[in-house]
């Protein structure tokens, strides 16, 4: 069994428009800070010097958003109303769904903006077979090359509503990307909006959501490193009680 990741790192020295803080206290100070909580708390002394070089255990604390890195949105995060009912939290989703057969279409050709339909019926056409119910379906769109910078947010390629429902219509539940989103940049839906007027350009793959239940995995990596088909993804969400979206690291899995 060979092991691929396909995440992108939460890093707080890259560049994010909601800057990621981590702040790491080493172990000595983790040791005083221990003792400090000890009195607090339960009212025992304890001297932290008379562990190991004065040392106990490093603590990190970070503060970031559930949509840092390789994250999985759940359908409580395209709206808080759905036609099917109340959206489920990504605590609320079943585990089925992120350990599945996946395949990989190849979107890094299509540039800036959103693919409909009709350009994946001819990738799976070239692929050579369709999704069956409840594989993940991966879109390579090359985008995580510009991982780190301004431009990993605004140049990428995403899905029209018609394409997402095309995926839907397999019986696909789980669509993940290598972008920032699943939908075009914000930047060019809202171009289009101003030009047109026309309020169904905006966030159109998300608001499938609010018709159709499924999940999307965004900012993942290394796509171009897997074949198309013939392989299988685990990626788990973190199980944050009440969230919208849980961090993932999601691994692909290839027989040898």
């Amino acid at each position: 069994m060979r092991l691929i990741d396909l995440s992108s790192p939460v890093d707080a020295s890259a560049w994010e428009p909601e800057p990621v803080s981590h702040v790491v206290t080493d172990p000595a100070e983790g040791a005083r800070h221990m003792s400090a909580e000890m009195r607090e708390h339960f009212g025992i002394e304890f001297d932290p010097g008379v562990l190991p070089d004065g040392e106990l255990l490093s603590i990190d604390t970070l503060t970031l958003t559930s949509h840092t890195g390789t994250h999985i949105d759940a359908p409580s995060h395209y709206g808080s109303k759905a036609s099917y009912g109340v959206p489920r939290n990504i605590d609320e989703m079943p585990l089925e769904w992120f350990h599945r057969p996946a395949m990989v279409l190849d979107l890094t050709g299509a540039g800036r903006g959103a693919v409909g339909a009709a350009y994946l019926e001819k990738e799976l056409a070239r692929v050579g077979r369709e999704p069956d119910p409840l594989d993940i379906v991966l879109l390579h769109t090359g985008a995580d090359e510009l991982a780190g910078t301004p431009g990993f947010f605004t140049d990428f390629t995403g899905l029209d509503g018609p394409a997402v429902h095309l995926l839907l219509d397999y019986g696909v539940r789980v669509i993940g990307t290598d972008a920032f989103s699943l939908d075009a940049p914000f930047t060019d839906m809202i171009g289009r909006y101003q030009e047109t007027g026309d309020r169904s350009v905006l966030w159109p793959a998300h608001f499938v959501g609010r018709e159709r239940e499924f999940c999307q995995i965004e900012r993942l990596a290394n796509l171009g490193s897997l074949p198309s088909v013939g392989f299988t993804v685990s990626c788990f969400p973190v199980k944050i009680a009440g969230a919208g979206a849980g961090w993932t690291r999601a691994v692909a899995l290839l027989e040898d």
